[in-house]
């Protein structure tokens, strides 16, 4: 072989046909079987607990076990399939998740009814509530074919959502807030779809001026003396002022209502929003401070909250004072017992937690009965929830869903955090219902619609190019000469 054809470079490699003829790429997986395995892994683990609860009590599973676990499957397999029929390429994850959280949540209820002094059983109006939320889920999946057709009714939704935060003032306040709206033995807490609303208009409005909020405007005030403001602007009143507006209105009702919870989470809200939308820190940093010195204002004046921020400085005053533990005492004293692994579940002492054990404090009893471990694994079922609404947000290509996805995601978060941070004496209580968990049939019924409207959007994120790529240009290869 001569030294001329050893140093002669390789044959040029012939393009990918689909190169030549400009097909689309190959079609990425739907995963719709992972999503079936998935659910039924979910469905099988919620039907073990509830078997196990049954165990610690009786001695024996309970009889209707089987006939829970078909139903908690059944409204598995009708979401699934209206995710299939609809949705093929959505995410596989965020369905399985919220079909376990929301099992885990009906076998929470059913133990914690097994004490008589917390009230009447809410297992069987929490599962209705559950078949009322998977039903919403699949109308939502089955006929919003876009997520984009939500950015036409912005404002028809700040509407509504200042609508449903004002109805309860004219209704008695339980338990020092004004939240429900109470007629006939029906309750429902209009809050809770609030918040869904008003996500859909903070990323209508952003959406639609994101470029105005990010660039525009006038330096902060005395910016020029302080090296660390000079780059930052406000932006101008005419795009600014519509948004904060609404927040003030919205906000300014629910601290009529006494319902701080739900404040702290539409300021949440608000922030995380102004933040995907600009991408300036400076709202986060500013966003932090007008929090803080609300809630020093609040706590200082209302009494209800006052009371709750002593109670959070000193949760063990009512000890020293001969009254005996207080709810939040009674929740540390059960994640101290729970050590761990827990205790096991329907084998701990809820009932001293009080009429909240349901609601605001049905975390500790995860806590208690399935121990630090079981409590780390039902938050990183939060955080897994959490992460791939973020994951949809970052794959989706148009300005509305990325903001939606990520207010919706932060929905979820700011929730967790709030209740997690109040049972364990981080932050003041707030009173707000775990996602899923806590008794609660809007809180339940709202979660599924963001479900669904996560899944809608990770569809559209994840779905393939119908016309595939432009066919590649290449220039004409001459024989003997190299590509």
């Amino acid at each position: 072989m001569s030294a001329t054809s050893a140093t002669a470079p390789p044959p040029p490699t012939p393009p990918h046909p689909a190169a030549q003829t400009g097909a689309a790429r190959p079609r990425p997986a739907a995963r719709r079987g992972v999503e079936l395995c998935l659910l039924v892994a979910a469905v099988a683990i919620s039907v073990c607990g509830y078997a196990d609860v049954g165990l610690a009590r009786s001695g024996a599973a309970p009889k209707d076990a089987l006939s829970y676990g078909a139903g908690l499957g059944g409204l598995a397999l009708l979401a699934h399939l209206a995710v299939r029929a609809r949705a093929r390429y959505a995410d596989p994850l965020l369905l399985p998740v919220a079909v376990l959280l929301n099992g885990v949540g009906l076998v929470l209820v059913h133990r914690l009814d097994l004490e008589p002094v917390l009230g009447p059983r809410a297992a069987p109006a929490q599962l209705v509530w559950s078949a009322c939320g998977v039903g919403l889920f699949a109308v939502a999946v089955l006929l919003l074919r876009d997520h984009r057709v939500l950015a036409r009714y912005t404002y028809v939704s700040v509407t509504a959502a200042l609508v449903l935060l004002a109805a309860p003032i004219a209704f008695p306040a339980v338990n020092g807030a004004r939240i429900w709206i109470r007629v006939a033995g029906f309750s429902i807490q209009p809050g809770e779809f609030a918040k869904v609303l008003l996500a859909v208009f903070f990323a209508g409005y952003l959406a639609a001026n994101r470029a105005a909020l990010a660039y525009a405007g006038r330096p902060l005030p005395l910016a020029g003396r302080l090296k660390g403001l000079r780059r930052l602007q406000l932006p101008t009143g005419r795009v600014l002022g519509p948004v904060i507006a609404v927040w003030l209105a919205s906000v300014g009702v629910l601290v009529l209502e006494r319902d701080l919870g739900t404040s702290l989470l539409f300021f949440g809200l608000f922030v995380v929003m102004l933040y995907v939308a600009t991408g300036r820190v400076g709202w986060t940093a500013a966003g932090l401070a007008l929090a803080a010195g609300g809630a020093v204002a609040v706590g200082a004046t209302e009494p209800h909250v006052h009371a709750r921020v002593r109670d959070w400085l000193h949760p063990f005053a009512s000890i020293g004072a001969g009254q005996g533990p207080g709810q939040l005492a009674q929740s540390l004293f059960a994640f101290g017992d729970g050590g761990a692994l827990g205790t096991g579940l329907g084998r701990g002492s809820s009932y001293l937690v009080g009429f909240a054990a349901k609601s605001d404090f049905v975390l500790a009893t995860v806590g208690e009965e399935l121990g630090l471990a079981g409590l780390c694994a039902l938050l990183a079922l939060y955080a897994l929830l959490v992460a791939r609404g973020f994951a949809a947000a970052l794959a989706t290509r148009d300005p509305f869903g990325r903001l939606l996805a990520a207010g919706l995601a932060s929905i979820v978060a700011l929730q967790v955090f709030v209740v997690t941070g109040g049972v364990t004496d981080l932050i003041p209580l707030t009173g707000m219902a775990m996602p899923f968990l806590a008794q609660g049939g809007s809180s339940v019924v709202a979660n599924w619609l963001v479900v669904a409207l996560l899944v809608r959007i990770s569809d559209r994120a994840r779905r393939p190019d119908p016309q595939g790529p432009a066919p590649e240009r290449r220039r004409p290869q001459l024989p003997g000469n190299p590509a």
